[in-house]
């Protein structure tokens, strides 16, 4: 899989594409409640097999934290290592950044991907779209 920042309206379009398979399509999440205030200002990822766009993810950079968000990975392409691949680039780009921490919600079922990449549990859970999320973060070395 080739990862790459979303420099241009097409790879903008294409990191969108995903997540409205999977959040809105697949999860249920109202499309107003995915595509927010933040996507004009956030740095999008977006991966790609074959020039076809399969996963994506979404960076903000949020008090001391790079905040990773929108991270999803089309259904059919899943158990490759996709997700921890596109996390570990946008690692990166918070590292080139200056940043030595990232922050995000994970929904509840991923918590274990999570916790395997290094990211720690913060807080309670909490619904966000209807689906129940906890926050964790992670500290560079």
């Amino acid at each position: 899989m080739k990862i790459q920042i979303a420099e241009t309206q097409k790879e903008k379009k294409d990191a969108l594409y995903v997540r409205t398979i999977v959040f809105v399509n697949e999860q249920q999440v109202p499309p107003e409640l995915e595509v927010d205030e933040h996507d004009e200002t956030s740095i999008h990822i977006v991966g790609y097999l074959n020039n076809n766009p399969v996963a994506a993810g979404r960076l903000r950079f949020v008090d001391e934290y790079g905040k990773l968000e929108r991270i999803c990975v089309l259904k059919e392409q899943r158990g490759k290592a996709y997700g921890k691949h596109i996390i570990q680039h946008m690692e990166s780009v918070i590292s080139d950044h200056g940043y030595q921490k990232a922050k995000l919600n994970a929904q509840t079922h991923a918590e274990r991907f999570y916790n395997q990449l290094g990211y720690q549990t913060i807080s309670d859970e909490f619904m966000d779209a209807g689906i129940p999320h906890v926050t964790m973060v992670k500290t560079f070395n």
